[in-house]
């Protein structure tokens, strides 16, 4: 169940939050609400892959 909510989360993920990998966006120049989203994404991705 876990599993399901998370891959549920990853799709939702990709339709409504930007992505900043197809930016080229900086992480160095990144804002700290970006980075937030960066890491939100990331965990998001690894739970729903485990």
């Amino acid at each position: 169940m876990k599993k399901a909510l998370f891959k549920t989360l990853a799709k939702l993920n990709k339709a409504i939050l930007p992505s900043y990998s197809k930016r080229q966006l900086d992480l160095a120049k990144a804002s700290k609400f970006q980075m937030a989203l960066i890491g939100w994404r990331w965990f998001v991705t690894k739970n729903a892959l485990d």
